[in-house]
């Protein structure tokens, strides 16, 4: 498929239009934006407001809180592959665990994995399991939004560290189209298209289609990367009521195994641990929601969220084990779904009590998960294995009811935000050998911050705020433990102040945050095993995030960010109490800028550079060995077409001086992707 999408490369540029070299030709300029500025309003690399904080309208510079948003600007320029990618240049956000491994969007906030409760979509939490993991394809977002710290006041279920909010691209007002031919390292080849605008002469109606193809190889042997994405997206707004639908479909193949044989702990080798000829991870995945908004009046607004969505993975993965002093390999065969309904409702009241403006949103939300995992082991052959039926593994079913209170209090200069929320979590487990046990909880969840505006574009807060999250699936306390128990509840407390820089009238967002965050019972996978099991700790991460997004009128944008944190184990594992929490760097930084050409005979040429540093950590909880500090070089350059208004060609290059290192986390050692690139031509009309 590679030649036919160099071919399709080709016949893009053949059909652009042709003009005589004696005659100039002025074109109109054609400048379309793919954000709907919906939920989410940006301008470049930074976001003036956000609903996806308090679930409410509000500007970003006025929010009491820690937040990062990747715009959709931010998203083309540096050209992720995964969401995973999306991530690397905001601060506390780790995308560097698993080395390189596009099999899971797994990645920490603040040091706490948020791969597994961590994970919403449109505002509505995304149910992940062990290995079913919904994954996300970043062409068919228009931004993420990044909230640091416990958020289950108002959001329910999730984890300490913060949560990651997807926001899908939505319906335009305005006619837009947009196809992309794209090519890269490892035979890379992805047609991708988007397509939204009015539908009919009412103006009430807009439509979006989103979707694309690859087929992908990658540098691991029998390790593919390939996808078929598609996202339909429908609105009506008559002014009054707001009825958006929101769907996807997709089917992604990648490689079962992604790391290599550890003789020892830490210790490295060049031994890959897949079987190439049995090493396929198939997931399917959907989902189907609405959003309605309704107007009672100018002070109230009615609010409904929901969505149906499922993920079922197929994973063949294999390894290797010491037998006298040769290797022998086993195989294994692991099969999981998540189904779930999710219900948000929600009404926002703007009502003032004298000099006091209250900004109130009350709400409901309910959740039905069903989880369904099969697992095998074999020691004979690939063929053997794939032939063996799957025996089940376990099942569990969860119920949870929520019910939110969050008031925006504002007078003179001074505001403050309070939640408060109640969550009843049912649970009905059934384990391997057919045993079914059930399981109850109730928790309560909350925040408070106090904010001053100081005039000129300054803020400065202080919060504390607590998160409750039952989990799905079951913890098994040593590697040993084949039969496990069903997780506990996540519980955490959070005290947090900073300050923001937001000058009115300009596209400059400056913050600064200092954190405090006690955890127990958290989840994190380990794979010492051989397969992803659940572990649960006890955690407390102390730190100082650093983050910078500016746009300015003469073509330059720049983001950057530094974070210094510990992550230390209070309950763990033998032998860990007191330890850094394994691969979790004290210092990152990250710093991206890009400058276009504004006028002369190079504009529209674009130069993005980028760099990334991760510093040491600990390859394992014992603390017994390091993985070293790296740095990372990215690259871009794009060119819109003079003679062909609407087209542009894009070049980008990851991690572009190769530096290739290893990162040993829960068990196994992963190893950094080296230099990859991908060009694309898009056409924009």
């Amino acid at each position: 498929m590679n030649r036919s999408l160099i071919a399709c490369l080709m016949a893009s540029a053949s059909v652009l239009p042709a003009f005589a070299q004696d005659a100039p030709f002025v074109l109109p300029e054609i400048t379309l934006e793919a954000e709907s500025n919906t939920t989410l309003v940006q301008e470049g690399y930074v976001a003036q407001v956000s609903r996806e904080a308090t679930k409410l309208d509000t500007p970003i510079g006025k929010i009491p809180q820690a937040l990062t948003v990747i715009t959709q600007d931010q998203i083309e320029d540096q050209a992720p592959r995964t969401l995973n990618e999306t991530l690397s240049y905001t601060a506390t956000a780790n995308p560097n665990n698993f080395g390189y491994d596009t099999r899971f969007d797994a990645f920490t906030l603040r040091g706490f994995p948020a791969y597994y409760n961590g994970m919403f979509r449109d505002g509505l939490r995304q149910y992940n399991s062990p290995t079913a993991l919904f994954k996300t394809e970043p062409y068919g977002l228009e931004g993420i939004a990044v909230l640091k710290g416990p958020n289950s006041s108002l959001y329910g279920v999730s984890g300490p560290g913060g949560i990651i909010n997807l926001v899908t691209k939505r319906p335009k007002d305005e006619a837009y189209r947009e196809i992309e031919a794209t090519t890269g390292s490892n035979d890379r080849a992805q047609i991708a298209g988007d397509i939204s605008g009015p539908l009919g002469d009412s103006g009430e109606f807009s439509y979006r289609l989103t979707g694309l193809v690859r087929r992908a190889n990658t540098d691991l042997p029998g390790y593919a990367d390939d996808k078929t994405y598609f996202a339909p997206a429908l609105t009506w707004d008559n002014g009054v009521t707001r009825i958006t639908v929101l769907g996807e479909v997709s089917n992604s193949l990648t490689g079962g195994t992604a790391i290599y044989y550890n003789p020892a702990p830490g210790e490295i080798s060049d031994i890959y641990e897949g079987d190439p000829e049995y090493n396929d991870f198939e997931q399917d995945q959907w989902r189907i929601g609405y959003e309605i908004e309704h107007d009672l009046n100018d002070s109230v607004t009615l609010r409904q969220n929901f969505r149906a969505a499922s993920v079922d993975v197929d994973l063949e993965y294999s390894g290797h084990y010491p037998l006298g002093t040769d290797l022998a390999r086993y195989w294994g065969h692991y099969l999981e779904s998540v189904d779930t309904l999710t219900l948000d409702n929600g009404l926002r009241w703007n009502v003032a009590t004298g000099p006091v403006a209250h900004e109130i949103l009350a709400g409901i939300d309910m959740t039905h998960a069903d989880y369904d995992s099969h697992s095998l082991v074999a020691y004979g052959s690939a063929e053997e294995t794939a032939n063996t039926p799957v025996p089940f593994a376990g099942a569990q079913k969860t119920r949870q009811l929520g019910v939110y209170l969050h008031d925006q209090i504002s007078w003179d200069n001074w505001q403050a935000f309070a939640s408060a929320r109640w969550d009843h979590v049912e649970t009905t487990s059934t384990a391997a050998n057919g045993d079914k046990s059930s399981q109850t909880d109730t928790g309560r969840s909350g925040r408070l911050a106090l904010s001053y505006d100081w005039g000129g574009g300054v803020m400065t807060y202080g919060s504390v705020s607590t998160s409750f999250s039952p989990n799905i699936g079951f913890v098994y306390d040593s590697p040993e433990d084949t039969e496990g128990s069903p997780a506990q509840p996540t519980q955490s407390t959070q005290r947090e102040i900073g300050i923001k820089y937001a000058p009115e009238g300009t596209n400059l967002l400056l913050s600064a945050a200092l954190f405090d965050i006690d955890q127990r019972d958290g989840i994190v996978l380990d794979a010492t095993s051989g397969e992803n099991q659940q572990r649960q700790l006890d955690l407390n991460s102390q730190g100082i995030e650093l983050e910078a997004q500016a746009n300015w009128d003469n073509g330059w944008s720049m983001i950057a960010s530094y974070a210094h944190q510990h992550v230390k184990i209070e309950k763990g594992l033998s032998g860990t109490d007191g330890n850094e929490l394994n691969a979790t760097p004290n210092d990152t930084l990250s710093l991206w800028g890009k400058y276009q050409v504004q006028s002369g005979p190079m504009e529209g040429l674009g130069l993005g550079a980028g760099l990334r540093y991760v510093g040491e950590s600990y390859g394992d909880d014992q603390n017994s060995i390091r993985n070293d500090d790296r740095t990372f070089v990215d690259l871009e350059v794009s060119y819109d077409l003079p003679q062909a208004p609407g087209v542009q060609f894009q070049l980008n290059v990851k991690n572009a001086f190769n530096q290739e290192k290893t990162t040993c986390t829960a068990g196994h050692c992963y190893r950094d992707e080296g230099r990859v690139w991908t060009a694309s031509l898009r056409r924009r009309f």
